[in-house]
Protein backbone atom coordinates (compact mmCIF):
# COMPACT_ATOMS: atom_id res chain seq x y z
CA UNK A 1 0.00 0.00 0.00
CA UNK A 2 1.36 3.41 -1.00
CA UNK A 3 2.09 5.94 1.35
CA UNK A 4 -0.42 8.75 1.23
CA UNK A 5 1.29 11.46 3.92
CA UNK A 6 4.87 10.98 2.38
CA UNK A 7 3.96 13.20 -0.52
CA UNK A 8 2.40 15.84 0.90
CA UNK A 9 5.34 15.83 3.38
CA UNK A 10 7.35 16.75 0.32
CA UNK A 11 5.41 19.21 -0.62
CA UNK A 12 5.76 21.55 2.12
CA UNK A 13 9.76 20.34 3.21
CA UNK A 14 11.03 21.48 -0.44
CA UNK A 15 10.26 24.49 -0.65
CA UNK A 16 10.62 25.51 2.87
CA UNK A 17 14.06 24.42 2.26
CA UNK A 18 14.81 26.37 -0.85
CA UNK A 19 13.22 29.08 1.22
CA UNK A 20 15.41 29.21 3.54
CA UNK A 21 18.64 28.58 1.95
CA UNK A 22 17.59 31.83 -0.57
CA UNK A 23 16.82 33.65 3.02
CA UNK A 24 20.20 32.58 4.07
CA UNK A 25 22.09 33.92 1.07
CA UNK A 26 20.68 37.37 1.26
CA UNK A 27 21.54 37.30 5.03
CA UNK A 28 25.33 36.66 3.92
CA UNK A 29 25.42 39.57 1.58
CA UNK A 30 27.15 42.84 3.22
CA UNK A 31 23.89 45.33 2.30
CA UNK A 32 21.93 43.13 4.52
CA UNK A 33 22.93 45.01 7.51
CA UNK A 34 21.36 48.44 5.89
CA UNK A 35 17.74 46.41 5.53
CA UNK A 36 14.91 47.28 8.29
CA UNK A 37 14.05 44.35 10.45
CA UNK A 38 10.13 45.70 9.26
CA UNK A 39 11.37 45.94 5.82
CA UNK A 40 12.45 42.24 6.03
CA UNK A 41 9.47 40.62 8.05
CA UNK A 42 7.10 42.43 5.20
CA UNK A 43 9.02 41.37 2.31
CA UNK A 44 8.63 37.28 4.08
CA UNK A 45 4.87 37.88 4.33
CA UNK A 46 4.21 39.08 1.06
CA UNK A 47 5.80 36.09 -0.25
CA UNK A 48 4.58 33.84 2.02
CA UNK A 49 1.07 35.43 0.62
CA UNK A 50 2.07 35.07 -2.71
CA UNK A 51 3.24 31.93 -2.24
CA UNK A 52 -0.05 30.75 -0.77
CA UNK A 53 -2.34 32.49 -3.81
CA UNK A 54 -0.09 30.59 -6.55
CA UNK A 55 -0.99 27.58 -4.50
CA UNK A 56 -4.93 28.84 -4.71
CA UNK A 57 -4.99 29.42 -8.48
CA UNK A 58 -3.19 26.08 -8.83
CA UNK A 59 -5.78 24.36 -7.01
CA UNK A 60 -8.62 26.24 -8.78
CA UNK A 61 -7.35 25.43 -12.01
CA UNK A 62 -6.60 21.70 -11.62
CA UNK A 63 -10.26 21.47 -10.20
CA UNK A 64 -12.10 18.57 -8.75
CA UNK A 65 -11.73 15.41 -10.35
CA UNK A 66 -14.65 13.01 -10.48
Amino acid sequence: MVDRKRPTIVIWIVPLLIGVIGFNRVMQSPGFAMYRTVDIVQLLASGACFGAAIVGVIFMLRGKRP
